[in-house]
């Protein structure tokens, strides 16, 4: 897309889908290469393609090619309303679904509230002695599990006496930045990595052989104000926490970055990311690269509702 802007307008009538797509050709590169395939004024003007889907003409069955669903808040799932969702979401597919909670590690007493979570996973003593309770996230993982649904584990976020920059802690949404202390680095990365390890042998043992089918991430977004530090510190992260997992579950599948997408801006933080995992240095074992089993990044579009429309863009 970084070559055009698109829109799609969505026309419901009774048994067709009307799709109009209007392009918006922005080519200033070749336009001053002189290059003959060079777009004319002419070419620059905007064009619409219409595709017509006659929705009552059935063809055939509909696979689901994706089955992922997440969210912000990680401590409504053990609520009822949360696990009778949860159920719900299992039954719509006929293959297993994955659910992606934010906010495992942040440090709170469990309340939840929009965009936040808290699981209090790491504290510690007056004289730095970590202490590990799983208690909420036990809570969690029960719900996942008894709905039929595969965890993908979120590793983050930072816990409140591991950050580097850890007040103010707790935002306030939607007043004010969300992206406060629980969005730095690890001041003290050993520690860090020993709460992933426990983390991990601690749901190993918890829920067993199943463990060997859920999928591992780390963090969310670090392309933005999710991550408060360099590419090159999260691609420590990245390192550390994945070996952390390994040692724990040698099978585990872990990706990553969970860019924000593939545009202007976050596609220089997926690919250094990438060029990372294949030549790196590891920071974790000082080998070349990094384990990478997928890829992660959100495909976000834009929806509005224009003139009775929906618009669905997608804008560089």
């Amino acid at each position: 897309m970084e070559m055009m802007r698109a829109r799609n307008r969505i026309h419901l009538q009774p048994g067709l889908l009307l799709i109009a797509v209007l392009l918006f050709p922005q080519c200033p590169s070749l336009a001053q290469s002189g290059n003959q395939d060079s777009p004319s004024a002419e070419n620059q003007a905007l064009s619409a393609v219409s595709i017509q889907v006659h929705a009552a003409q059935p063809t055939g069955s509909y696979t689901p090619i994706w089955n992922y669903f997440g969210a912000d808040e990680p401590n409504y799932l053990y609520a009822p309303n949360g696990k009778k969702l949860l159920g719900e979401l299992a039954a719509l597919s006929p293959v297993p679904v994955y659910f992606r909670p934010h906010n495992l590690f942040t440090t709170g007493d469990g309340e939840g509230s929009l965009k936040w979570g808290s699981t209090n996973v790491y504290t510690e003593k007056p004289d730095g002695t970590p202490v590990y309770d799983f208690k909420i996230t036990d809570q969690i993982f029960d719900a996942l599990v008894q709905s039929h649904i595969r965890p993908l584990i979120e590793i983050g976020f930072m816990p409140e006496a591991l950050s580097t920059h850890p007040e103010p802690y707790r935002h306030t949404f939607p007043k004010g930045d969300i992206f406060t202390g629980w969005t730095y680095p690890p001041k003290d990365e050993a520690k860090w990595a020993k709460l992933v390890a426990a983390y991990t042998a601690h749901l190993r043992d918890r829920y067993g052989s199943q463990t060997a089918t859920w999928l591992w991430e780390v963090w969310n977004e670090p392309d933005i104000g999710y991550w408060h530090g360099t590419p090159a510190e999260y691609d420590r992260l990245y390192d550390l926490t994945a070996a952390a997992i390994r040692q724990q579950l040698p099978t585990a599948k872990i990706g990553g970055p969970e860019a924000t997408g593939v545009s202007d801006h976050s596609e220089p933080f997926l690919r250094q990311f990438l060029d990372h995992c294949a030549h790196g240095v590891n920071a974790a074992t000082g080998a070349t690269g990094a384990p990478l089993d997928f890829i992660s990044y959100h495909p976000k579009g834009s929806p509005k509702f224009v003139d009775g429309h929906v618009v669905i863009g997608i804008f560089t």
